[in-house]
């Protein structure tokens, strides 16, 4: 089979970002409009007071102290605490697609490539913009890739299971090159009035290619030297919006159709199932943990991923070791293990050995070891 490698990565940010101190002050300014104009109920027990939240609490919940939105002024706007995002017409780019141009014509420059030199495109994301037809598709037109493209959403994992089908694709010689896109809009299918929640999303996108290792050019590449995938279902993160919600009306517009987890549950249970995969993956790869340099792994919570590097390491991961970007990035979903790759990577030497880990709802864990070639 074909020897796949990572050879370039792209990222776009938004422009607009949303610091802790902002969504708090929104947030509590609705809270107290919410109290007040439920002064009468919430004395009578009818109706539950809204409790205000603090830039304390945040950073020690999530250690996220600011996140990127595509729109910024819905989101604050207490009267709404939505994204305002317009519906374009059927002729016009879609802003995920946007998203995934700039994200993978970054990709592409930094391999040195072209769109001619592409087979494949995955969009690989935990919502997609429209039902069908598939984002993957509308993205490799506007790229101007031949081939093939598809979607695939398995939530914080999809990126990982994406890289984990491309690289599949092209080891069986089904094509070249695979590019493997990331956009997410986290901040529209957030409930920005849920004190538990409302801090953890921000958007971003990033993309990956991956090559025959006989074909690549590029100045950093990494080899996919392991590759672990599970799944094991889970009902504490869900997110019930879908196209059956119409068939019964009673549901539209409920809490349930946004992001909601129970996030002790999911601390708890993801953690240990996290370190282990990694671990297994590691030496299934005929790696010793101690080899491994760097981890990239899922930017949902920074306390989850001290716990998971201390679990696999046996002591503190270094800044070095298990970079964080969700300071200001927060919760971009799939994206997030992504980013992290993105920016911090440059510095490893040949032969260093490293690992990409997403984890999530699902529950799903994608587990991909690298080597700098």
């Amino acid at each position: 089979m074909n020897t796949v490698v990572i050879s370039g990565t792209g990222l776009f940010t938004p422009s607009l970002s949303i610091s802790n101190e902002e969504l708090i002050a929104s947030f509590n300014a609705y809270v107290n409009q919410f109290n007040t104009q439920n002064a009468a109920a919430i004395a009578s027990g009818e109706v539950t007071a809204l409790e205000e939240s603090s830039v304390g609490f945040i950073e020690k919940a999530s250690g996220i102290k600011s996140r990127f939105v595509i729109d910024k002024e819905g989101v604050l706007d207490i009267n709404r605490m939505v994204p305002r995002i317009p519906e374009r017409s059927d002729d016009a780019p879609s802003v995920m697609c946007e998203m995934a141009v700039a994200a993978a014509t970054q990709a592409l420059e930094r391999a040195g490539r072209t769109a001619a030199d592409v087979d494949a495109v995955i969009c690989a994301a935990s919502n997609m913009q429209r039902g069908y037809p598939a984002m993957a598709v509308e993205i490799q037109q506007a790229l101007g890739i031949e081939g093939f493209g598809y979607d695939i959403n398995v939530a914080c994992s999809s990126a990982t299971f994406g890289i984990q089908a491309a690289v599949t694709a092209i080891q069986s010689g089904q094509a070249r090159a695979v590019l493997v896109v990331n956009p997410e809009i986290t901040s529209g299918h957030l409930n920005w009035r849920d004190r538990d929640s409302h801090f953890i999303f921000g958007d971003a996108c990033t993309a990956i290619l991956l090559e025959r290792a006989d074909l690549a050019t590029s100045d950093n590449q990494f080899d996919i030297v392991g590759m672990k995938l599970k799944t094991q279902f889970s009902n504490n993160i869900r997110n019930n919006f879908g196209f059956l919600n119409r068939a019964d009306e009673s549901g539209i517009g409920k809490p349930d159709k946004l992001f909601r987890q129970q996030g002790r549950k999911v601390f708890k249970e993801v953690c240990p199932m996290a370190a282990a995969t990694i671990t297994a993956t590691v030496q299934d790869a005929g790696i010793q943990i101690p080899e491994v340099q760097r981890f990239w792994l899922h930017q949902a919570n920074l306390n989850m991923n001290l716990l998971i590097a201390r679990m696999i390491l046996g002591r503190d991961a270094t800044p070095e070791e298990s970079p964080t970007i969700l300071d200001t990035y927060a919760n971009t979903s799939s994206a997030g293990s992504i980013i992290a790759f993105h920016k911090h990577q440059a510095d490893l030497a040949k032969g260093a050995v490293g690992v990409i880990c997403s984890f999530g709802a699902g529950y799903s864990i994608g587990c991909i070891v690298v080597k700098k070639r």
